[in-house]
């Protein structure tokens, strides 16, 4: 079947599938009788999803990757990691949040595709390389929709008003825990790509290793992120405080990939150096 075809199917699931979980936690609408039907409904948009980043990213021997391809795989990734969490708790708000996302990010490889990379002997490594990055980045995206998300829930406890998709969620103490788990494994990530990209740059990418924009924001990400972790060790960090360290920490993380190579990729129109 052709490429666009699928990212067109998997977005129009996942966007279906948002509409639904919407629709079913809706004032008035009848209680949801569980999480089942949703999970195996997710099964098809992900497999379709998946089977296009292989295509492009891993089963082929010039791997096509840019800002797009970035951001497809790291909602791809968000969306699969809350298919694994829906086993134990029930994250319907979440997944309203994520979806929709999901749906845009699978489209944006077809209008921008992107550069090749010749991968060579240095395949392993490089995707190795890669891969962590992104699911660094999708573990700090998922933490931080999943603090937005905490941040409006706790409003909504203030204001005694919990319905439609806010009823329907763990104990606000148990999706803390699971938001500080996400960032810690987000940061030992981090930390990998970082050693890897120093240790192996020359292997990897043909130069030795070099401080520019993209080390720089990686590196201000890491700090903040291991900042957000001490400060809720020691001073049991939470709420808006730990939202607004959360934010910085995601957007330097951006800024690093993500926003770099839309600079050079759209506005540019060539090749990140």
């Amino acid at each position: 079947m052709n490429l666009i075809l699928i990212e067109a199917l998997a977005a129009a699931t996942y966007l279906g599938l948002a509409i639904l979980v919407w629709r079913m936690h809706a004032p008035g609408a009848a209680p949801p009788r569980g999480a089942n039907w949703l999970r195996t409904a997710l099964l098809l948009p992900l497999s379709l999803h998946g089977s296009v980043l292989i295509e492009t990213t891993i089963a082929s021997e010039v791997m096509h990757f840019g800002f797009a391809q970035a951001l497809s795989l790291t909602l791809w990734l968000a969306v699969l990691i809350y298919w694994v969490e829906s086993f134990y708790l029930r994250l319907d708000g979440l997944l309203a949040l994520a979806l929709p996302l999901a749906a845009v990010t699978v489209l944006l490889p077809a209008a921008f595709p992107g550069f090749e990379f010749p991968l060579g002997q240095t395949a392993l490594a490089l995707r190795l390389h890669l891969l962590s990055a992104i699911a660094a980045y999708s573990l700090f995206t998922i933490a931080a929709l999943q603090a937005l998300f905490l941040s409006l829930l706790e409003r909504r406890l203030h204001q005694g008003s919990l319905r439609g998709i806010f009823a329907q969620v763990p104990p606000v103490l148990t999706l803390e825990r699971v938001l500080f788990q996400m960032i810690a494994a987000g940061l030992a990530l981090l930390t990998l790509v970082i050693v890897s990209g120093f240790t192996f740059s020359e292997e990897m990418f043909g130069r030795a290793f070099r401080v520019d924009h993209k080390t720089l924001f990686a590196m201000l990400s890491w700090a903040i992120f291991a900042a957000l972790l001490f400060g809720r060790w020691r001073w049991g960090w939470r709420g808006r405080k730990a939202l607004r360290w959360l934010l910085a920490g995601f957007a330097c993380l951006l800024l690093a990939y993500v926003g770099s190579r839309f600079v050079f990729e759209v506005i540019l129109d060539r090749a990140p150096t």
